[in-house]
């Protein structure tokens, strides 16, 4: 194989390599900053901006996880932001969440 061929396949490599590191970092972007800040904002007629603590009497007091699920994923079903769940659940682990764990979240 000459030195002209391996060029595309090389550049082939780095764009595979780049390729997968765009998506971890948005992967882990996702799981890190998703539904931390406590601010929710939705689109409407008016913008309507609720903080932390608003509303917070409409969440139910425990979740029951369910396979699949993420901190985030949790705080986006209950209206409980990330930040509120691992307060009140100091003992879990984020990153191994359990089937049938129960989760505090008031």
């Amino acid at each position: 194989m000459t030195q002209r061929s391996k060029a595309p396949a090389r550049a082939l490599a780095v764009i595979a390599l780049l390729g997968t590191f765009v998506i971890l970092a948005v992967l882990i972007a996702g799981a890190v900053g998703g539904g931390e800040s406590g601010v929710t904002r939705t689109k409407g007629p008016k913008e309507k901006i609720t903080h932390e603590g608003e509303g917070h009497e409409k969440a139910p007091a425990s979740y029951v996880v369910q396979n699949g699920d993420t901190l985030t994923s949790i705080a986006h079903q209950t209206g409980v932001s990330v930040a509120q769940i691992q307060r009140l659940n100091p003992e879990v682990d984020p990153q191994i969440l359990i089937s049938g764990e129960r989760l505090k979240l008031k």
